[in-house]
């Protein structure tokens, strides 16, 4: 494990060059691994764990949509596709890798499994810190350890197809075994991370829980009605108003960003992009840390979370849920966007 240097702060750093692939293949040579879910994080990770040699099976809810999905996309029933507790019982490692929502309502079938020396891994923080609104509680007697990718599983996969990684976050929270640090490393290294970074159960849920709310999803969407608003009060076109907010920002900016840094990105754009963008920056800093600020403590003090296990318990949630994204997708501004798309390219 490398410690690298962020702004002054050295963190710890795993790469592929420290903890190579045939490593975490021989670390997990007599593991089954068990990956409980086929939603987000499921397919992505479950696919590139079986691509990379690993012993990996499949639980599912027999019947549903995922289970479907996962028979589609090569996995046998009673071979390496299992319903949830059949899948559990023939583990070493279960990798629980359902909804927040899923993991509360399937904890009684996955804890029965976890008899002594066997490891749990979660991609999220979420039941393991707020476990008093979870009722998550894994026994003294077995691993505890998340590795969690930035990006979803969807990403994963591509990136891994690639031959590229997705950046990670790792976390041991109990050791019961003595392994539960180097089972962890293996199997963030299997399921194609490009490097792992250490944190733990806590700071990842809140950091998780403040990004997709803020920068990542929320934010990010509520700047782009924002600025499409006002250009379209102000007398522009559905499709200048929206080149301007998303497809330059997507397609044009941010790979730039992504590829060499946001002052890299400043000095390859014009005087009159660099002077505006540099003096409005510090404004919309001062206007959103507030936002942020009460945004993190709502996270940290569970609030969010309580906000989350009660819309997951509704019966008509999925239902509401749809209405949300109907009358996003149909706005305007998305409307816009999907005419934009079409003209790429």
């Amino acid at each position: 494990m490398a410690k690298l240097n962020f702004g002054g702060q050295e963190e710890n750093i795993v790469t592929r060059d420290e903890f190579s692939l045939e490593k975490a293949k021989e670390v997990l040579k007599n593991e089954v691994v068990a990956v409980i879910g086929y939603g987000v994080q499921g397919p992505g990770q479950s696919l590139n764990l079986r691509d990379n040699g690993i012993n990996v099976i499949v639980g599912q809810r027999k019947g549903s949509n995922s289970w479907d999905k996962a028979k589609k996309d090569g996995w046998e029933e009673g071979k390496n596709l299992f319903d949830i507790d059949a899948a559990c019982s023939k583990a070493t490692i279960i990798m629980n890798l359902l909804s927040d929502a899923g993991q509360i309502s399937t904890w009684p079938i996955l804890k029965k499994n976890l008899t002594y020396g066997k490891a749990i891994y979660f991609s999220h923080g979420f039941g393991i810190t707020f476990n008093e609104k979870t009722g998550i509680n894994p026994g003294n007697d077995i691993d505890v350890f998340l590795v969690a990718p930035k990006g979803s599983g969807t990403s994963l996969r591509r990136l891994f197809l690639e031959g590229k990684g997705l950046n990670s976050s790792f976390a041991v929270h109990q050791d019961a075994t003595g392994r539960a640090k180097e089972r962890c490393l293996a199997l963030g290294i299997a399921i194609g991370s490009g490097y792992l970074f250490e944190t733990d159960f806590k700071r990842e849920v809140y950091s998780d829980l403040t990004g997709e709310r803020g920068i990542l999803m929320g934010a990010l969407a509520g700047l782009f009605e924002a600025q499409y608003n006002c250009l379209r009060k102000n007398g522009h076109t559905p499709s200048e108003a929206f080149n301007e907010t998303v497809e330059e920002l997507t397609q044009s900016l941010m790979p730039l960003v992504a590829e060499n840094g946001m002052d890299w990105m400043y000095a390859n754009t014009s005087t009159t992009a660099q002077r505006g963008a540099l003096d409005w920056r510090h404004k919309f800093r001062k206007a959103t840390e507030p936002v942020f600020d009460e945004l993190y403590e709502s996270v940290k003090s569970g609030k969010e979370a309580e906000i989350v296990i009660k819309a997951g318990k509704q019966s008509d949630y999925r239902e509401k849920l749809n209405n949300e994204l109907k009358e996003l997708r149909e706005s305007e501004l998305w409307q816009a966007g999907a005419t934009v798309r079409k003209l790429r390219p």
